[in-house]
């Protein structure tokens, strides 16, 4: 201070937008195309665009969020990618789950399924060690963000469209069988199949009322796995599958809500600038 005045300094808080461009990363024999993905705010949940469908009661209330730039991949991991750098086939993962589902579609651009969270993690370990670039999960924020549009937003109900069909394989139009990905609409982003073909993991647990106390600046889910009433279940899953009707960019759910379509689980990557 001078002059006895005191000095006031504030702070702003935002976001670090340190992404370049789109890239290919090469790696194990494979390439992954990555989409950059520039820092913004957005409001996320069941904003007046995803309509009052059921079961949204999760993705409520609609609240600020604002989030560092980051990359993510332009389409699901494939099976050619998973089977490059873990070394076992979708037949394979369908044992080692310990279900006697059949193959809901299978060959090197259909996307990996019969994954769970800790072998998705386990994925973007050995590419991040590969790289020597930190590949990670999505958080349920950042996957949300990306389908939405980012920080030029569809304003749509699905991710890139408002008609289903457009842009996810779904109940009505899959023949209850998943597609090699990139074949439908992309959202503004250039994303494939953000709504539909397979779940997709994120990073965070899962709990039901997190809206309420989320924090507004790069959200992580809750801290841990809760035992309880309305606790953390399992860790959030994205977008829709196959045989789903709800593919709505702001719904959200869980493996232990959905045992029912148990499996059908996979993943796209994020990396930070």
């Amino acid at each position: 201070s001078t002059g006895g005045e005191k000095q006031l300094t504030v702070r702003l808080v935002g976001y670090t937008d340190e992404v370049g461009s789109d890239y290919t990363e090469a790696a194990f024999g494979m390439e992954l195309q990555m989409v950059a993905v520039h820092g913004g705010m957005f409001q996320m949940g069941i904003t007046e665009d995803q309509g009052e469908w059921q079961n949204n009661y999760a993705a409520k209330p609609v609240h600020q969020v604002m989030l560092d730039g980051f990359y993510i991949g332009k389409f699901e991991v494939t099976q050619a990618q998973w089977e490059a750098v873990m070394e076992t086939t979708i037949e394979q993962q369908r044992v080692k789950a310990g279900v006697s589902n059949k193959l809901w579609g299978a060959g090197d651009d259909y996307p990996m399924y019969y994954v769970s969270w800790e072998e998705a993690v386990s994925f973007c370990e050995k590419l991040s060690a590969q790289t020597g670039k930190r590949y990670r999960l999505p958080t349920e924020a950042e996957w949300e963000y990306a389908a939405r549009g980012g920080q030029n937003p569809d304003g749509t109900m699905f991710a890139g469209s408002n008609n289903r069909d457009d842009v996810a394989w779904n109940h009505d139009n899959s023949g209850d069988m998943t597609h090699p990905v990139g074949q439908k609409q992309p959202n503004g982003l250039g994303l494939y199949d953000m709504s539909g073909n397979v779940w997709e993991w994120c990073s965070d647990w899962y709990k039901s009322g997190y809206y309420i106390e989320s924090p507004s600046i790069n959200p992580q889910g809750p801290s841990s796995k809760l035992l309880g009433h309305e606790s953390v279940t399992d860790h959030v899953i994205r977008g829709g599958c196959k045989n789903d009707y709800d593919c709505r960019v702001g719904n959200r759910y869980n493996y232990f809500w959905l045992n029912g379509d148990a499996y059908i689980f996979g993943f796209r990557v994020v990396r930070e600038p």
